[in-house]
């Protein structure tokens, strides 16, 4: 075994230049198979390139809608099988800390069985899970949402570096579509749900069911890509030690789950939130989808911005305070202005997530201390986040309303600006690169 340490840089050295920087901003789909020799020194022949193209954003689509269908929903839901709110609480905490425990199996199943074989396979595990949920009552309610959930943690990790190894050239433009993918997932299903059981008979499990088709739809698409010459198993060519000890990739990391737990408690609650406003779950479900809508753009536009001044700290304030004032104008203003805050709410909120994906490649001096650092940072960052969401429920049982749930706004928001201060200095994380 060859030991290739990384040497200790001083802090000039440590500082990225801005045309780094920017051109870094490429890299921001994360390969998760980084630390695999063989895999990047493969380009394999794609024959049908649009093919291709049409399954990854049809897989993209399918990443979200199993969360955000659950939102407008989860007040019948809780009156239809008696949940008490810390139960639903508990409902919206189970697929996003999936999320976190999942995620690190990815590359190992990729490694064993190809991403690809992985990717079809766990459509049809994300397929199951909805039909479960939706099927079988109370215990099968959380039994899906655990096995939805898994299933969202394992494509996640994998999609990117699918699409950067197979899309080299067009990895910025591709970044935009597999955003755009997320966002037009999360908001179909946010807005749709409702209209959808109502449309058969007031069934909330008819509304939360239909999304088993659209991911039924991409593993049909996502086949062709499991035949032919692909990548198999591979070995591990490098591994890296050394992020769980230092505060920098900490810091990144509780900032990804920070901000990610205030995304996924907007997922969970704000539509039960709107309707004890008074809004219609109608209404409530299409002011998500909207919002969810609006990050399409700041997730777009804010990496770029982050990257004209020496550092991302003042990028990172200034969009947690977007997010907190659409939250805060959510939670407390006049229901009238309702969508001003629900807008203000996207572009803060579509900004904070693409800046902590931005985080990790910055922070990362080439693509196997990414892929490492992406693994942490989702490990154990969607754990924390899952925090965010019970607390919500468990707040709202104790008081028996959504007031209270301001403090929790508060606390992770400032908790997350007091990370990215540290996570979005000009520095590189320090590490060691081992070659086996």
């Amino acid at each position: 075994m060859n030991l290739e340490t990384e040497k200790s840089m001083s802090s000039s050295d440590r500082n990225l230049t801005q045309p780094k920087r920017t051109a870094e901003l490429e890299e921001l789909l994360i390969d998760a198979e980084a630390d695999d020799e063989q895999v990047q020194q493969s380009h394999p022949l794609l024959r049908r390139p649009w093919l291709l193209l049409l399954g990854l954003i049809l897989v993209a689509l399918n990443l979200r809608p199993a969360l955000s269908s659950m939102a407008p929903m989860l007040s019948e839901i809780s009156k239809t099988l008696g949940l008490s709110a810390a139960q639903a609480g508990l409902l919206t905490t189970l697929p996003v800390l999936c999320l976190g425990l999942f995620a690190p199996l990815a590359p190992v199943l990729a490694r064993r069985f190809g991403a690809e074989r992985v990717v079809l396979g766990i459509l049809l595990t994300l397929a199951g899970g909805i039909i479960l949920r939706s099927s079988f009552g109370e215990i099968g309610l959380f039994a899906g949402s655990v096995l939805a959930g898994a299933s969202i943690g394992v494509i996640g990790v994998l999609l990117p570096g699918i699409v950067k190894r197979d899309f080299p050239k067009q990895a910025g433009t591709m970044t935009g579509v597999y955003t755009m993918a997320l966002c037009l997932g999360a908001a179909m299903a946010a807005g749709a749900t409702v209209p959808l059981s109502e449309h058969f008979d007031q069934s909330w499990a008819m509304g939360l069911g239909f999304w088993v088709l659209p991911a039924l739809v991409a593993a049909i698409f996502w086949l062709p890509q499991v035949g032919g010459q692909k990548h198999g198993a591979h070995n591990v060519a490098y591994r890296v030690r050394g992020l769980l000890r230092d505060p920098l990739a900490w810091q990144v990391t509780l900032y990804m789950g920070l901000q990610s737990s205030l995304a996924y408690i907007v997922f969970g609650w704000l539509p039960s939130i709107l309707i004890g406003r008074g809004l219609t779950p109608t209404q409530a479900g299409l002011v998500l989808s909207g919002s969810v809508i609006v990050q399409l753009a700041s997730s777009l536009v804010a990496p770029w911005l982050a990257t004209r001044g020496k550092d991302q700290r003042l990028a990172i304030v200034v969009v947690m305070l977007l997010t907190l004032g659409g939250l805060f104008g959510c939670l407390y203003a006049p229901i009238e202005g309702l969508w001003g805050w629900a807008i203000l709410l996207g572009l803060g909120q579509g900004a904070t997530f693409s800046l902590a994906l931005t985080l990790i490649v910055l922070r990362s001096r080439d693509s196997h201390v990414a892929a490492n650092l992406s693994s942490m940072a989702q490990g154990f960052g969607y754990t924390l986040a899952s925090m965010g969401p019970f607390a919500v429920g468990i707040v709202h049982d104790w008081t028996g309303g959504w007031t209270a749930v301001g403090w929790i706004f508060g606390v992770i928001g400032l908790s997350a600006i007091i990370a990215g201060l540290g996570a979005g200095r000009s520095l590189y994380v320090q590490v060691e690169s081992e070659k086996v």
